[in-house]
């Protein structure tokens, strides 16, 4: 079988370091997720996402010319998770509505401390 970079694939975690897991892939290959590809998260332990003989999809994120294969689970998330564009009337619409709200909170806030005395 053979692998290209950007492609999905199943595999088999075979080995756990402290670095990232070793994955055997369906062709017979083993390649690397590292410990920053797991999860979108920090990970501090690959033991709390991942477990030994156990069946995962990753994505091929690199193949570099010793063969090395380098795959990410993160970035197979990444795919599932393409949040639908808003246009940019909108955005600058609701970062309008919410800076207006933060700003009378605060000027409230002041106004509170200074004994409630508005010179406006």
């Amino acid at each position: 079988m053979s692998i290209e970079v950007g492609s999905v694939v199943e595999g088999v975690v075979t080995g756990i370091t402290n670095f990232g897991a070793f994955v055997e892939l369906s062709g017979g290959e083993t390649g690397l997720v590292h410990i920053s590809e797991i999860a979108d998260t920090y990970v501090k332990n690959v033991n709390d996402y991942l477990s030994m003989k156990e069946e995962i999809k990753v994505k091929v994120i690199s193949i570099d010319n010793d063969g090395k294969i380098g795959l990410s689970i993160k970035q197979l998330d990444d795919e599932d998770k393409k949040t639908p564009k808003v246009p940019f009337e909108e955005q600058m619409k609701q970062f309008i509505k919410e800076s207006d709200e933060r700003q009378q909170d605060l000027k409230k806030s002041i106004e509170s401390k200074r004994g409630g005395s508005s010179r406006y």
